[in-house]
């Protein structure tokens, strides 16, 4: 199994197009790199390959990785879909840049079938596309060997839905478990996370490798790098740090590879030189830079 981190970042990007906190202006500056925001590709052959998640960067993404450019024919593509976590805008705006392609098949919970509705519809006008349940019974299977199963990792709602409707029941929030027939490997994509429950430790106890959610670095984050005394929760986010941080979780499964991603503009593990970051890799977790590519 290959996985290409196309974007790392927390919506919005980083740096962040308004926001001068002293992150984002050391971005500009060209001191730290540079990120679009969270999307990864992952594929068990080589040829067919599935989006995990559709970010608004997806086209700048899908420029910069040859592996997903065109061919051989001329409107041939090796994309094959999309798996979504959620219904986000920085997870679910780049399908748009997808439209035209026919014949592609897009997973994602009822809740987030029923919130891109009207998005669906448009699509539907360009190209007819598959909408499947990712969380259907027994899991599914991939073109190029990949093995999935969905798991509910949170409830939030995004803001643009209004109100939760009648038939959008269950689960806002998932996590991917992706296991390679050939190899035997075992990927868990996870880049949000609201609750930490055991269903989730065991999945990372499963895992070769976790890709997870790493938007916070702090619970009062956003109040503290953004505006004195804002004191903003986590939006559905686990923050790294705290007692029941994800750096103290994913220290109980060392044996897996462990990746932090979806990261915010805030969060001081953008700066490698930063005392958070000597902190991640201490205790064995990876913040790497878009583009970055992993083999299970």
């Amino acid at each position: 199994m290959r996985v290409v981190l196309l974007g790392t970042a927390a919506g919005g990007g980083f740096p962040q197009w308004n926001c001068a906190c002293e992150l984002c202006k050391a971005a500009r500056k060209g001191r730290l790199p540079s990120r679009t925001q969270e999307c990864a590709a992952v594929t068990g052959n080589g040829r067919d390959w599935w989006l995990l998640n559709a970010s608004p960067d997806l086209r700048t993404q899908l420029s910069a990785t040859p592996a997903l450019w065109p061919g051989p024919g001329p409107r041939d593509t090796p994309l094959r879909g999309v798996l979504l976590t959620d219904a986000e805008a920085d997870h679910v705006t780049g399908l748009s840049e997808l439209r035209g392609a026919p014949g592609l098949k897009v997973y994602a919970a009822p809740p987030v079938r029923a919130a891109l509705a009207g998005a669906r519809a448009a699509l539907e006008r360009y190209a007819a596309w598959e909408w499947a349940d990712s969380l259907a019974d027994g899991g599914f299977v991939l073109a190029g060997g990949l093995v999935v199963t969905a798991h509910p990792v949170g409830v939030k709602v995004p803001k643009y839905v209004p109100a939760p409707r009648p038939d959008a029941g269950g689960p806002w929030v998932t996590a991917y478990r992706i296991e390679d027939l050939a190899s035997g490997g075992v990927l868990l994509y996870a880049p949000c996370v609201g609750d930490w429950s055991p269903a989730l430790d065991g999945l990372c106890g499963e895992a070769d490798c976790v890709l997870l959610d790493g938007t916070f670095h702090a619970a009062d984050e956003m109040g503290t790098a953004v505006r004195a005394g804002g004191g903003q929760a986590a939006m559905g986010h686990l923050p790294v740090t705290g007692p029941d941080g994800t750096l103290a979780a994913l220290a109980r499964h060392a044996g897996a590879r462990r990746i932090y991603t979806h990261l915010n503009n805030t969060n001081p593990l953008l700066d490698p030189s930063s005392p958070a970051r000597a902190r991640a890799a201490a205790e064995g977790v990876e913040v790497l830079t878009d583009g970055a590519e992993l083999v299970l």
